[in-house]
């Protein structure tokens, strides 16, 4: 189903997919845009990050409760925003794990700490896009938010995780499962929850009222600086990527909790 009203209220020129999985095979429910434009998916780009890291744990290249930030704080603390660490590198941080600081340092501190002296451009390629078929996903800048692709490889990246295709089922189900759930924080341009869960790279919904709209608590997803967002469920086998020409900003927080809403309900097929 292609439909120009799918992405009404939408600034610039979006593309979007809501598609489900039914015994393995993703459906594309309904669609608009160009699919093929390789677009910033910004902070996505640590989801992609997340992916990586979730590879080197099943090879056992790495742990997540391995040490590599400033006061002990693990690779956990760093892809769940629990590590203390500022927005950018400098900033004001705080004790480890007594705070949800959302922290682009911190996920390039991970990578950094783990790629050694290989690039993160290639790690990425050979640890998450090689391995799923992104053929036009690649690393153009910082690891926390400067991967790009196509919508269609979002879907492709979307649907991995769903089915866990690139990494283990457990390990997924870890990386989905809040991280230090008591723990209070910001969700950029949304404000401040208590508590503000958060997975080992993707944002959990929990009891939110923010952007992820009436999905259930237990989806999980990100948005990015660029207007693209992903919006998972693993019970319900559903998915929603859009990217944008138009950047994040206060029409996307009027929007997307109704909006995203209404995704589901189409991606359920009611």
């Amino acid at each position: 189903m292609n439909t120009d009203s799918l992405a009404d209220g939408w600034r610039g020129n979006p593309s979007v997919v809501v598609f489900r999985v039914e015994t393995g095979v993703p459906i594309r429910v309904a669609q608009c845009g160009d699919l093929s434009l390789v677009r910033p998916w910004a902070s996505i780009s640590k989801m992609v990050v997340a992916m990586a890291l979730g590879v080197e744990r099943d090879w056992d290249l790495h742990s997540f409760d391995e040490r590599l930030g400033p006061k002990g704080a693990t690779l956990a603390n760093l892809l769940s925003h629990s590590s203390g660490l500022g927005l950018e590198e400098g900033d004001p941080v705080v004790e480890v794990g007594t705070q949800r600081v959302y922290s682009n340092y911190g996920v390039d501190l991970a990578v950094a700490s783990v790629v050694g002296d290989d690039s993160a451009e290639h790690w990425l390629q050979q640890r998450v896009c090689r391995g799923l078929g992104m053929t036009t996903t690649h690393l153009v800048d910082r690891p926390s938010s400067g991967v790009e692709g196509s919508t269609d490889d979002l879907v492709t990246f979307a649907t991995a995780w769903l089915r866990s295709d690139g990494i283990s089922q457990p390990v997924r189900d870890y990386m989905i499962t809040p991280y230090a759930p008591q723990l209070g924080g910001f969700v950029p341009g949304f404000g401040r929850f208590t508590p503000c869960p958060w997975g080992l790279g993707p944002e959990v919904r929990g009891e939110k009222n923010h952007w992820m709209g009436e999905w259930p608590s237990a989806s999980f997803g990100h948005f990015g600086k660029s207007g693209a967002l992903i919006l998972l469920n693993i019970d319900e086998q559903i998915g929603l990527v859009a990217t944008s020409t138009e950047p994040f900003g206060g029409w996307a927080t009027k929007l997307w909790p109704r909006w995203t809403s209404a995704m589901r309900q189409l991606a359920l097929g009611s």
